[in-house]
């Protein structure tokens, strides 16, 4: 009997959907910062084991849309709600989902839905006690846990019930694959994760990272990616004094990369300014979100 499924991960911003779905993997996929709306796009990792394929979806954070951008990240999270075979609702202890009514969508479609209480290693253990009763009160027919997506705390017990309500089905996608995202698309997280790390207020948000060209040699990788910003007072402030903002960025980001590729990387960093990027339909179509 072999068992494949979507097992579709919905949260708010910055509760740890992405190191999450790394750790449920045991791969590092989604790029993670102490940020919200790190994650703007939909991307699945597949976990295979003999007789089960999981293909988790990690998904934009819940929130109302300010921008195109925004309004596009959030029509990733709504095709997650149409293939799901089962939810995992991420939260934490004041985590509130007052302002969306798509817990209610979820509950409503009868498929299996487990709500874990992110960030169980931090929280105080009353304060933990009483959040999960209240969810569990709330939604008294999901599966609700305490868990600790970066300590690890309750995972075996998460992929234990994931494989119990998993249906049967032969497997999705081919069994040495990990994500359905090319090479390029990690290239460019890794690099627009950088950009997370190291610049502050809204740049981190008005950063777009395309990669124009990845040659593979025998002893090297040679990449050469833009970074698109969408005003001119931005490309200054990426560049830095005398471009030391942006070498930092570029040292980082190459020594991920090299860890990821498992190659020695040549790295060569642009910044371009794409004037309101975020609110273009054509250049957010360029960028993939359309």
């Amino acid at each position: 009997m072999h068992k494949a499924g979507f097992v579709n991960i919905i949260g708010n911003p910055n509760v740890g959907k992405s190191t999450l779905m790394n750790t449920l993997l045991g791969e590092r996929l989604s790029i993670i910062t102490p940020k919200a709306q790190t994650t703007r796009h939909r991307i699945l990792g597949i976990a295979n084991g003999i007789d089960y394929q999981i293909v988790f979806s990690d998904t934009p954070g819940i929130l109302k849309p300010n921008y195109r951008l925004q309004e596009h990240m959030m029509h990733f999270v709504h095709s997650a709600l149409e293939d799901a075979d089962l939810y995992i609702v991420l939260t934490e202890v004041n985590d509130d989902f007052s302002h969306t009514n798509i817990l209610t969508k979820i509950d409503r479609s009868g498929i299996p839905v487990m709500l874990l209480v992110n960030k169980a290693d931090i929280a105080k253990g009353e304060e933990l006690r009483l959040a999960c009763e209240k969810w569990q009160k709330e939604w008294p027919d999901w599966y609700v846990l305490p868990a600790s997506a970066l300590q690890g705390y309750n995972v075996d017990k998460v992929l234990n019930k994931i494989l119990e309500l998993l249906p049967e089905s032969p497997p999705f996608y081919p069994k040495d694959e990990l994500t359905d995202k090319p090479i390029r698309f990690f290239v460019a997280e890794t690099i627009r994760e950088k950009v997370l790390m190291n610049y502050k207020q809204e740049i981190p948000y008005s950063v777009e990272v395309a990669v124009d060209s990845f040659k593979e040699e025998a002893n090297i990788i040679r990449i050469r990616a833009v970074i698109h910003v969408a005003r001119d007072s931005q490309k200054g402030i990426i560049i830095g004094h005398k471009g030391q903002a942006l070498k930092r960025v570029g040292t980082e980001a190459r020594k991920s990369l090299e860890t990821f590729l498992n190659k020695k990387v040549f790295l060569e960093l642009h910044v371009k300014v794409s004037k309101n990027w975020r609110e273009d339909e054509t250049q957010l179509r360029r960028f993939g979100y359309i």
